[in-house]
């Protein structure tokens, strides 16, 4: 368990993360969601002891960060982007991990298997890169074979098969009991791979709520219909108050009424269908939504569309 109680943490005037109270639970992938600036790097920071909070208290498995003997095989996390100076070995950097927390020198050799760099184990990390890098500092994460695994952007740098396998270690080690915490602007990723999900904006908890859940509390359900006969269901759907978009000669699609509802109006009606379908809204819709008033940049598109 993570918990944070009260965390607190200001940067002369300006307060970075403000009151935020939460339990992050083991079993599970939890994301950490929020705008650039919103603190979420900070609020790691916190968790590992790299800064001291102003107020409240992080602790993992009930005890702070700094009074952790050994924490490498209470947690691992991997936050910077990089890891290990250019001019080491991934084996060199492993190993002085390993006897720094009293672990086996045999896992180094384990774990640089696990993240597919047992290849290049003895290259200098100067010549890695993103993705490679990234995965050593996965490695690094896992030296320990910790419960709790903090992760801050882990998929930046990988390609399609890097973020497939960072997904399906995450989904593993939370099935096998572990507390997954990752931060990530990856929202189809996030969707993907978290059970739960805790959104900040400017240092302060916004909501927090299973990932799918709070997808079908801050979206809209559309249903989508094609029929060669879609003007006249359109009609009908209309004359019940739905709101009905064409989106082609053949294609509508439906907000406000269950899908049910539209077969039954269709059957009613003698119109036949050839497809009836529901679309949930997806994350990136729920998150630009909750965080719109906490956004700290934003952009302007040509046209005068301000998108964030």
């Amino acid at each position: 368990m993570i918990t944070l109680e009260a965390l607190t943490k200001d940067f002369g005037a300006t307060r970075a993360v403000n009151q935020l109270s939460v339990n992050i639970a083991p079993g599970k992938v939890t994301g950490f969601l929020g705008p650039n600036g919103a603190g979420k790097s900070t609020t790691m920071c916190m968790i590992l002891g790299l800064d001291a909070p102003s107020q409240g208290q992080a602790l993992l498995n009930s005890v702070p960060y700094a009074k952790l003997r050994y924490p490498m095989h209470t947690v691992g996390a991997h936050i910077s982007g990089t890891a290990g100076h250019p001019g080491h070995s991934p084996r060199t950097f492993l190993k002085a991990l390993a006897q720094s927390n009293r672990i086996s020198a045999t896992r180094v050799d384990a774990v640089l298997t696990e993240v597919g760099l047992q290849s290049v184990a003895s290259k200098r990390i100067g010549g890695f890169s993103l993705g490679m890098r990234q995965r050593l500092g996965i490695a690094a994460a896992l030296l320990g074979d910790p419960q709790i695994l903090i992760l801050d952007e882990p998929m930046n740098g990988l390609d399609a098969e890097g973020i497939g396998w960072i997904r399906a270690l995450m989904r593993t080690r939370a099935e096998q009991g572990g507390t997954i915490f990752v931060s990530s602007h990856l929202m189809s990723e996030v969707q993907q791979v978290a059970d739960h999900l805790i959104l900040i904006g400017r240092g302060a908890l916004i909501t927090e709520a299973p990932t799918q859940e709070l997808i079908k509390e801050f979206t809209q359900q559309v249903i989508t219909v094609r029929s060669p006969k879609a003007t006249a269901l359109a009609g009908l759907l209309e004359r019940t108050g739905i709101e009905v978009m064409a989106t082609a000669v053949d294609q509508l699609e439906v907000i406000g009424m269950p899908l049910e509802g539209v077969g039954s109006l269709a059957f009613a009606g003698g119109i036949e269908l050839h497809e009836l379908s529901v679309t949930h809204g997806s994350l990136e819709n729920a998150y630009n939504q909750l965080t719109h008033d906490t956004v700290e940049y934003s952009a302007e598109l040509s046209g005068g569309v301000a998108r964030t």
